[in-house]
């Protein structure tokens, strides 16, 4: 910032004044001086032109006389009349000098300086002697049209520079003293400028400061309505101390009692004439009334500013509570505002991602995809609704969302943003998955349970006539070995029908109290020579609460010999499989869990486990039943089923797992209530004769889960 910018006001008020006069002075004396110069030096050489002229003309009738006595005569005479006549001679025609005035000898170089051209009557021309300059005049002494030589004449300019010198002065004296009386002038004049305006500044200060009831303008009385005895108590400036009568809109005329304005003119007003000020009590009185007006409107703002900030917080409320993911992107794709669950879900804080775009936030593929979708919206105006499914930046855990993206128009229909919302319907889509597998059970159930009665008849009287057939023929024949093969696939075949049945629940059920834990150590000690023969070791955690529950002992069993026979099956060469028990008080539920350390469930082939007849054993290895039935039993158990691979790390500590191969491991979880609201009475549809024993269940059921859980 300049110095000037930085000076006071009533500075530069002095300043300004001073340099006007200033200029003023000195352009004046500057014109008077060089006015006064040329007209002194001018009137120097019209005088001694004229005392040259005067001289050429006495000297004519010398010089025809040749008198040179009488002509060094009136030179003398010359050099002695006028103190400013510095020397004087006559030249003849030859420019010869006759005489001069000279007493120490005449300097040849002045008879040349100034010599009169030929038919020139006079000539001046000033000569620098070395000690002062000197106007030389020469003059033609003439008779008729014939020269007779020349009188030169020197006039002293140096005391014609002493006058001016001396005017200079008097002239620059003046200039001073008037500059000083201006300078004193306008400090008194800025003085009184500036403390009007200083007044002014101090208070445009404190409505800087918010102080807005302060007043600078002259309020005192009398008012216009103490002038006029107007007595109109409705007019809008009757009673107003703040501001004058012609600063209120709408007021009421004495003259004519009708309302007017303030861009009305009051040059003619009374009230107007006697109270207004100059410019500068306008200012201040436009001051008071700006004062005034911004009061009325930071109260009109202060209340729309706190009914704005408790609308804005209730709508952040609002939008940060939600669990959708919502977001507003511009035209050029910079994200405007987000909520806390969408940077959750991106794994940035929601505050630092306004002003980013989709490629500085997601992987490029996925930005690219949002991108165009984004084009599209704002070139279409068409609203998106789909159901997509995102993984989340943070822990990468995928979930189900409907995504509504809907475009921002504003006043003029034009599309200026996206507002997008994700909602996680996750939840809904399992409860839909489940629906359908349910009813996909469902129907399977009722075709496998007509399916079983229909050849449930033919495949006993094959049966039977196969074993009275071996009764005739002899043992160790080709026909008695063919008779037993169709005796033991015959019995396959029953024990196909029999889990059919017990598919689709039409084998008789009987639900009674029983404890939970009973019932699973009843199948663990039935298997655990078994599965240490195979090298597999099993380890029980079971819940020493003792849960009782209402159910099938004998169906839950089967459950739990399939789902351990799948558990040994998937740790060929030797494994570990751990059983645990959790009872949930809070939920009146109790949890069965079968964790292995087997091969797992590939992700394909992990929606298909508990559908019926998949498997991925070979033909004859397993009827692809075994984990449908068990789906049935504890569906209808009121229950449910899951399955998770690889094994949650949690699950077997590590003191139980020990030294055994760490493989991706499956986890089978079977949740049943512990209070079962009405249970279905007993399904009498199944006959006694079809209706295999446990031990036939367990091993059909083996034969099915293993084949069908493993991928």
């Amino acid at each position: 910032m300049s110095p000037l910018t930085r000076m006071r006001f009533r500075n530069k008020l002095n300043v300004g004044i001073t340099l006007i006069v200033l200029a003023v002075s000195v352009v004046l004396a500057v014109v008077s001086i060089h006015i006064s110069t040329s007209e002194l030096l001018a009137e120097s050489r019209r005088r001694g032109l004229v005392l040259a002229s005067n001289l050429a003309l006495r000297v004519t009738d010398p010089m025809l006389s040749v008198d040179l006595l009488r002509l060094k005569t009136m030179v003398d005479e010359l050099s002695t009349v006028d103190e400013d006549v510095s020397y004087a001679f006559v030249l003849d025609k030859a420019n010869r000098v006759l005489v001069h005035s000279f007493e120490d000898g005449f300097p040849v170089e002045l008879r040349t300086a100034n010599l009169l051209p030929h038919g020139a009557t006079r000539r001046i021309r000033l000569v620098d002697t070395g000690t002062e300059r000197i106007y030389d005049f020469a003059v033609a002494v003439r008779i008729g049209q014939e020269r007779l030589g020349t009188v030169r004449m020197g006039l002293s300019r140096t005391k014609a520079q002493k006058v001016v010198q001396r005017l200079v002065s008097i002239i620059s004296t003046l200039t001073v003293v008037s500059l000083l009386l201006a300078v004193l002038v306008s400090t008194h004049f800025a003085r009184r400028i500036t403390h009007r305006l200083g007044m002014l500044r101090e208070y445009a200060e404190q409505i800087v400061r918010g102080n807005m009831d302060v007043t600078v303008g002259a309020h005192d009385a009398p008012y216009c309505w103490q002038l006029t005895q107007c007595g109109c108590d409705d007019c809008p400036a009757y009673g107003d101390t703040l501001r004058r009568c012609w600063h209120v809109a709408n007021t009421r005329c004495m003259e004519n009692g009708l309302a007017h304005d303030m861009a009305a003119s009051c040059a003619d007003c009374p009230v107007h004439g006697r109270l207004a000020g100059d410019e500068l009590q306008d200012l201040a009185e436009t001051f008071d009334v700006m004062a005034l007006s911004l009061r009325q409107h930071m109260a009109e703002l202060c209340a729309a500013e706190q009914d704005l900030s408790r609308q804005q917080k209730l709508l952040r409320t609002i939008i940060e509570s939600t669990p959708d993911l919502v977001s507003l992107v511009g035209r050029d794709g910079t994200y405007l505002a987000v909520n806390r669950a969408f940077g959750h879900w991106v794994g940035h804080p929601a505050e630092d991602l306004p002003g980013r775009k989709d490629r500085d936030i997601f992987p490029p593929e996925l930005a690219i995809q949002r991108e165009q979708e984004h084009v599209r919206i704002l070139a279409t105006g068409v609203t998106v609704s789909r159901e997509a499914r995102l993984k989340a930046a943070v822990d990468g855990k995928e979930g189900w969302f409907h995504v509504v993206k809907v475009p921002v128009t504003d006043e003029n229909g034009r599309v200026t943003g996206i507002l997008s919302t994700a909602r996680d319907i996750s939840e809904i889509r399992s409860y839909q998955d489940q629906l359908i597998h349910s009813q996909k059970m469902e129907s399977v159930g009722s075709l496998a349970g007509g399916v079983a009665h229909e050849i449930n008849t033919p495949l006993g009287i094959i049966l039977g006539y196969a074993q009275l057939l071996q009764e005739d023929v002899p043992e160790g024949s080709q026909t008695h070995e063919d008779l037993k093969i169709i005796e033991r696939q015959a019995k396959f075949c029953r024990k196909v029908v029999a889990d059919l049945l017990g598919f689709s629940r039409h084998s008789q059920s009987e639900k009674k109290e029983m404890c939970f834990n009973n019932s699973i150590m009843e199948v663990v000690q039935l298997v655990r020579h078994a599965f240490s023969l195979e090298n597999v070791r099993i380890v029980t955690m079971l819940d020493d609460r003792l849960p009782i529950i209402y159910g099938d002992p004998g169906k839950l069993k089967q459950v739990w010999m399939n789902l351990l026979s799948n558990a040994v099956q998937a740790n060929e060469g030797g494994g570990l499989v751990v059983v645990r028990t959790r009872l949930d008080i809070d939920n009146l539920t109790v949890s069965a869990l079968f964790a292995d350390t087997g091969t797992g469930i590939s992700k394909d082939n992990m929606a298909s486990v508990f559908d019926p007849f998949f498997s991925t054993k070979p033909v004859g290895k397993g009827t692809g039943l075994g984990l449908s039935v068990s789906f049935g039993i504890i569906r209808d158990h009121e229950g449910e089923i899951t399955v998770h691979s690889p094994l949650p790390p949690d699950v077997i500590p590590d003191e139980v797992r020990g030294d055994e191969p760490a493989g991706p491991g499956a986890l089978f979880s079977v949740t049943l209530p512990l209070e079962p609201p009405d249970w279905p009475l007993p399904d009498d549809s199944a006959s006694d004769d079809t209706a295999p024993d446990d031990s036939e269940r367990h091993t059909g059921r083996s034969d099915g889960a293993g084949a069908a859980q493993r991928g």
